[in-house]
């Protein structure tokens, strides 16, 4: 599952509402919205997220923060560290090795060290 998938999946048992009528709602199948929910497929278009945040009418911080999980919400990332040091290629390389057996306790530790770092 992508950040953007479960917040859409949210949305939408909040609303009460189905794949099959959300769907419908926003011109795609059920299928390929089953699949963006559970992370199957890439980042949504632009324009899909935009039908999303105004099928919901979400406004101010709540838009910004579902186009925000959209951008990170690719499920298969490459990360270019070419022209950087050999420290942040190990890095991206290890991460990648590792990822599938940390716990969420390690994987909120990671990400609270990066969310922290761009402040």
């Amino acid at each position: 599952m992508t950040p953007f998938g479960l917040k859409v999946r949210e949305l939408r048992l909040k609303k009460g509402i189905t794949q099959i009528a959300l769907a419908a709602a926003l011109g795609v199948s059920p299928a390929y919205l089953s699949a963006l929910e559970h992370g199957r497929r890439g980042r949504p278009s632009w324009a899909l997220v935009q039908n999303i945040i105004t099928y919901f009418g979400a406004i101010w911080d709540d838009a910004e923060e579902i186009e925000t999980l959209a951008r990170l919400s690719h499920p298969k990332v490459m990360i270019d560290t070419s022209g950087l040091s050999a420290t942040a290629t190990e890095v991206a390389n290890r991460l990648a090795d590792v990822i599938k057996r940390l716990d969420e306790k390690d994987l909120e530790e990671i990400l609270g060290r990066l969310n922290s770092s761009q402040k």
